[in-house]
């Protein structure tokens, strides 16, 4: 045995508890709840639960809401929530203060969204996501890394 968490399923989990933005705290530290994988939503509980998760301050445990969605998608709205997975792991690398991160993947949610821009689905704000990722993805090339960079949601 090589000492690696593993879940039920002997998959690779790290089991060390995290903290708002995701990052892994030592064994033993209190840590914020994670969100459970593999969880079906519908398409409204999936953008309601990441909304909270956002309007809380963490968009790490609102990507893993959105990635739930888009594992359990088959067809073309599997990019959907792929893209807004990206978009919040983005925001996750701009609070972190790693704009090169952020940068790449506000990109390319935003562009992975685009499919869906001319007739958004699920009352999601796509063109205004797309206008907000591009915006801070360019305050993020600016500062370089100088700074984190703080998301910004436009409602639409």
């Amino acid at each position: 045995m090589n000492g690696r968490d593993r879940d039920e399923t002997g998959r690779a989990r790290n089991a060390r508890p995290r903290d708002g933005l995701g990052r892994p705290l030592p064994y033993g530290a209190d840590g914020v709840a994670r969100q459970p994988e593999g969880v079906v939503r519908t398409p409204a509980e999936t953008v309601a639960e990441a909304q909270q998760l956002l309007d809380e301050g963490r968009p790490f445990h609102a990507h893993e809401v959105f990635e739930d969605a888009w594992k359990a998608t088959d067809g073309p709205e599997c990019e959907l929530w792929r893209g807004l997975a990206q978009l919040a792991v983005g925001m996750t690398h701009a609070l972190r203060g790693n704009g090169a991160g952020a940068v790449a993947l506000l990109e390319r949610g935003a562009v992975n969204l685009e499919p869906f821009a001319a007739t958004p689905p699920h009352g999601i704000d796509v063109p205004g996501l797309q206008a907000w990722a591009r915006e801070l993805a360019g305050e993020a090339k600016t500062r370089m890394l100088a700074e984190p960079v703080p998301p910004r949601l436009k409602a639409g």
